[in-house]
């Protein structure tokens, strides 16, 4: 009787194992849908100026714990290998093709909202907080240069690119 005991409780051990596995598997593949569904900041987003022009491809992905932005493509044939000339420390004359330009971002409202890092513009050589959140199903991206308060700054939409 003490081993049908033993072998039962065995038997009701694994399975209870193998249930919570399943269980565990089941909402770690809700967990990524719903951040898919609400739209997510890491991959290729053309970059749109404010007066609506392409002017660059980034490439965001997660390093660490943060966002990270990497300037992989410029359309500007001119400007393809051009130096930031106005940015002052590690980033003075670097190219501008390959620079990160974002850094830091964290996700601060699950797949709502990105921020608490900074942003690069290379034009004027600035390092400004930053502020990014993903609309019409992820097909764009809001990002927000700002100094002090979000009320003061910028924003730009970019496209995701697949």
């Amino acid at each position: 009787m003490v081993m049908h005991t033993v072998l039962v409780d065995i038997m009701i051990t694994n399975s209870w194992r193998n249930n919570m596995k399943a269980l565990g598997f089941i909402f770690s593949l809700l967990f990524a849908l719903q951040s898919l569904a609400a739209g997510s900041v890491y991959g290729k987003w053309k970059t749109i100026d404010e007066e609506g022009k392409a002017k660059s491809i980034v490439e965001i992905t997660l390093e660490g714990d943060s966002a990270t932005g990497q300037v992989i493509e410029i359309f500007d044939p001119e400007k393809v290998h051009s130096v930031c000339e106005k940015c002052k420390g590690e980033m003075a004359n670097k190219p501008i093709l390959g620079m990160k330009i974002l850094s830091g971002l964290k996700e601060t409202t699950k797949g709502e909202e990105w921020s608490g890092g900074q942003i690069l513009d290379p034009n004027n050589g600035k390092t400004y907080r930053c502020l990014m959140r993903p609309k019409d199903d992820g097909k764009k991206l809001e990002v927000r240069g700002y100094i002090g308060f979000s009320l003061f700054g910028r924003t730009q939409v970019w496209d995701k690119q697949d």
